[in-house]
């Protein structure tokens, strides 16, 4: 499977652009899209899953132009987006029923990938129950259930772990981590430490364009060596000079710490092993 994405550009106006001349190509494995709000990412992944179509560039997947023919990934794509609705009416089965004749799935094992799919959710117990009584984590957790309905190929997670308590989280890695050795994932989000822990490569964006693509390690690298902390008393209120970018402050029995990034640390610092968090916020905001 491989899905390049070329030159791609979303304009809204006459210079007002949601994504703007990117590039990338995807296979096999989880790819963990990060970006601040407005970044481009929702517009990005709404162009890969054919709800929208590109003011330029193209879109292929295995040499196939999904642009022109977008029935060849729709046939083999799970799409989450970030605004996914439910029938308040309808419990667990019936929902996932319908979903199900959607997209043209069925037969005899119907009934049995729907049950291993709310088991692995965690939905079992409470199936047979309207959706509309779900709590917001539970209505996500439909919404990622219907995704991997198709036994899909290309999968999208526009934020999917919204809503999600940390122990949820932990079964949908699970869950996506299983499904990527197959599969193409492409996972959106803005909680770095989700990407971080599953994804085989991370791409970040920014104002619509990509700013950096590769392996976590490779991204980190890039903030090697200049991250720093520094404490002082909570009642005192040092400048930090225009080379200084503060990352995080936390007080704590009167104290306060700051964690930075900076070519040339300020007296009483000490260097930090470097985060992706760290890397992500220093090439987001720079």
């Amino acid at each position: 499977m491989k899905l390049e994405i070329k030159n791609v550009s979303k304009r809204y106006g006459r210079k007002k652009y949601g994504v703007k001349d990117f590039s990338l190509t995807i296979e096999k494995g989880i790819l963990g899209l990060l970006g601040p709000n407005g970044a481009g990412k929702s517009t990005l992944m709404k162009m890969i899953a054919t709800v929208n179509k590109p003011s330029e560039g193209i879109i292929l997947l295995n040499k196939n132009n999904i642009v022109k023919d977008v029935n060849y990934i729709r046939q083999q794509m799970g799409f989450l987006p970030q605004d996914f609705g439910v029938y308040p009416n309808l419990n667990a089965f019936e929902f996932l029923e319908y979903m199900a004749a959607v997209k043209g799935v069925g037969g005899v094992g119907l009934k049995q990938r729907i049950e291993k799919l709310l088991d692995g959710l965690n939905l079992l117990d409470v199936a047979s129950k309207p959706i509309g009584k779900y709590s917001g984590g539970m209505k996500q957790r439909i919404g990622i259930a219907q995704t991997l309905l198709n036994d899909p190929r290309i999968i999208i997670f526009d934020e999917p772990t919204v809503g999600l308590d940390p122990e949820e989280r932990v079964r949908f890695r699970n869950l996506i981590s299983d499904l990527a050795t197959q599969s193409i994932v492409i996972l959106s989000s803005h909680i770095v430490s989700d990407v971080d822990i599953i994804a085989d490569e991370v791409a970040i964006m920014k104002k619509g364009s990509l700013i950096t693509k590769g392996k976590t390690q490779n991204i980190i690298e890039q903030v090697k060596g200049k991250i720093f902390e520094t404490q002082f008393d909570t009642d005192v209120s040092p400048r930090f000079s225009d080379h200084i970018k503060i990352l995080s402050t936390t007080r704590y029995q009167g104290k306060t710490t700051v964690r930075y990034v900076s070519e040339v640390p300020i007296e009483k610092s000490t260097p930090q092993k470097p985060t992706l968090e760290d890397a992500y916020l220093y090439l987001t905001h720079n």
